[in-house]
């Protein structure tokens, strides 16, 4: 699915519920800049919660490559972009993840499109964390997995407390990344040379 060219069933149906949205904020969506809108903004939401039709699983098995390296593999990073579905309003950032493997290696671009995949889903930064680090855990069954989101809130930066320069950091870990050794390692990697959000 092209998510530019193809949409969803009941995209019409959501764009009637923008149109009422409009009319209870008080707007008149028949004025000529508002008469698209409702449509637009539909469009824009299948887009954005395109996760929900693919398969990160897939992705990973889809480039699934036998290999007898060993050593700590490291994406780092990769920008993402997401729904906090408690206000539906966007948080985004960096992704970092590592994993070493157990006899099995995946294309490098494949780890950010599991990234991709699960971001593009209403989300809270704490479950997206711990996604992306079960499906690359349940999939390439490496010898273990590390996954850190840094992350900016507009829940946090345009209402409530508007904190704008606040950044949330969450990790999620398994196997030989229990081990505090490993997980320095991973970190000092970062540390320095992982560019700010």
């Amino acid at each position: 699915m092209n998510p530019e060219t193809e949409f969803r069933e009941g995209l019409d149906e959501l764009a009637d519920h923008y149109k009422k949205v409009l009319e209870l904020l008080g707007e008149d969506p028949s004025r000529e800049g508002l008469l698209k809108t409702p449509m637009r903004v539909a469009k824009a939401m299948q887009i954005l919660t395109r996760g929900y039709t693919q398969d990160p699983h897939k992705v990973l098995t889809d480039a699934l490559f036998e290999e007898k390296y060993n050593q700590m593999v490291i994406v780092k990073d990769i920008d993402f972009f997401s729904m906090c579905e408690h206000h539906m309003l966007p948080f985004y950032g960096k992704v970092h993840v590592a994993y070493i493997p157990n006899g099995f290696i995946t294309g490098l671009s494949k780890i950010a499109r599991v990234v991709d995949i699960f971001s593009h889903r209403l989300q809270v930064q704490e479950r997206l964390t711990e996604q992306i680090m079960e499906c690359i855990n349940t999939t390439l069954k490496p010898q273990g997995v590390m996954v850190i989101i840094e992350a900016k809130h507009m829940c946090m930066q345009m209402r409530g407390v508007e904190k704008q320069n606040s950044i949330t950091t969450t990790s999620a870990y398994s196997g030989v990344f229990e081990s505090m050794k490993t997980r320095n390692e991973f970190m000092n990697l970062l540390r320095g040379e992982s560019k700010r959000i």
